[in-house]
């Protein structure tokens, strides 16, 4: 543990981050319009690839106010690649784990740093548009929700690829609103917007794809939280082109339904 949190301040030390002015984007609790108010955490694992286009279009969109890049103990060069940004832009922090530990202990790594009002996951290859930001926000900005999950099911573009994933995807969503009482159409989608709030409220442990299904159990047992969905466009990727996920991390993910809202339900929701 040591080790980790040494390579973690050793990350932070080599941003500009801890320099920056941060902007008030809040007011008497509410978000103002027409600041940067977002901190976008992107979980990166061996993405040498597409990393770079993938933060300078974080960049580039002017909702964003800060992005924090944690590297997930990639073994290509994805730590490498990043470097020359931190010198771009001072919106940039990038952590390091040693060693591999899943997104969902990467997305915990980066939501403890995150000081924008609203928090957005973002994947680290293309599948996902940050040009988007607007449209994930939007329901935030104008105070009619807390938590913005998008959809690729809701008639925006999307490639066409895998049709035993959108089954899972299917079954895993189902199952998910069956225990919570929603009525989500997409719960394994990789772009969703938080306000920061709720995310203190909640402790997250699942290390691995299993962080979809958990912080959906726990944000469906929070009392006064607002959920919306927004169509989303999805640009998939195969496997020859580095997607990760596989029928296990499906399997998984009913596992955590199960294990977040029966097995855990007595239990409060940070736990």
């Amino acid at each position: 543990m040591r080790d980790y949190a040494a390579t973690v301040e050793l990350a932070k030390s080599l941003t500009r981050g801890d320099s920056m002015t941060k902007m008030h984007a809040v007011r008497d609790g509410h978000i103002q319009r027409g600041l940067a108010c977002v901190t976008v955490v992107i979980p990166a694992y061996n993405e040498a690839t597409t990393i770079c286009a993938v933060v300078r279009s974080v960049l580039a969109q002017p909702e964003v106010q800060e992005l924090i890049v944690v590297d997930d103990g990639s073994q290509d060069a994805t730590w490498e690649t990043l470097q020359p940004i931190l010198a771009e832009d001072s919106r940039v922090q990038v952590l390091r784990h040693p060693k591999n530990r899943g997104k969902g202990a990467a997305l915990r790594t980066g939501f403890a740093e995150a000081v924008a009002p609203i928090v957005i996951v973002q994947d680290a290859d293309l599948e996902y548009d940050p040009a988007q930001y607007s449209s994930l926000v939007k329901p935030i900005l104008d105070g009619k929700a807390e938590v913005v999950f998008g959809s690729r099911f809701l008639g925006a573009e999307h490639r066409v690829l895998y049709y035993w994933h959108f089954v899972g995807n299917k079954i895993v969503t189902t199952l998910s609103n069956i225990c919570t009482n929603l009525n989500l159409t997409d719960v394994e989608v990789g772009h969703k917007a938080f306000r920061l709030e709720i995310l203190q409220k909640i402790k997250l442990r699942e290390d691995r794809f299993g962080f979809e299904p958990e912080i959906t159990a726990k944000i469906a047992r929070l009392d006064g939280v607002r959920i919306y969905e927004v169509p989303i466009s999805y640009h998939g990727r195969t496997y020859a082109e580095g997607k990760k996920i596989s029928w296990k991390d499906g399997v998984a993910a009913l596992w955590h339904i199960i294990k977040y809202n029966i097995f855990l339900r007595g239990m409060h929701a940070q736990r």
